[in-house]
């Protein structure tokens, strides 16, 4: 009985944070495994770099930058199921020292640590973020987002097909 009674708790929760995750930056919606290997493919990680993602729901981002790039990652989440299941990923993965899972709102976040930073967010989400990534990024971080842009940014690399947009820091 304490077992539904916590699943049910955590379906509820989990709700709460997926209506708050839409109206703090944007909906869960998967990334194809496909699409974030170009992505992570076009943002040229070398070995030992950090990559943030932002919104990093399932972890698919994190999990494969350390898998197949050698990438440090960090993942930033609002909702708890998701990071739960990263965190579970992690350890079958056996990559605690190279994926980490922060549970908040990534406007609150330190992202200065950043070489690369992911995102698959909303138009206006990345509109008013873009005054962050400014403040908190260091020249020539990269910055990958998928379907929606960066206006005013200057394109550095785009895969129109993949809907994928790579910018640099100036």
């Amino acid at each position: 009985m304490l077992l539904v009674a916590t699943l049910i708790s955590l379906l509820i929760a989990s709700i709460l944070f997926f209506l708050l995750g839409s109206i703090a930056g944007a909906p869960w919606v998967p990334t194809s495994k496909s699409v974030v290997r170009r992505m992570l493919s076009m943002a040229d990680i070398k070995p030992g770099e950090v990559l943030y993602d932002l919104g990093s729901g399932d972890g698919r981002i994190i999990v494969m930058a350390a898998r197949e790039f050698l990438a440090s990652s960090v993942g930033i989440e609002i909702n708890p199921f998701w990071i739960f299941w990263t965190k579970v990923k992690v350890l079958l993965y056996r990559l605690s020292g190279k994926v980490n899972i922060v549970w908040g709102n990534f406007f609150n976040q330190d992202l200065s640590k950043a070489n690369i930073v992911t995102l698959y967010l909303l138009q206006h989400t990345n509109e008013k973020l873009k005054p962050k990534l400014k403040k908190d990024l260091k020249p020539g971080t990269r910055v990958i987002s998928h379907v929606f842009t960066f206006d005013g940014w200057i394109l550095e690399k785009s895969d129109h097909k993949s809907r994928i947009y790579l910018y640099k820091i100036p």
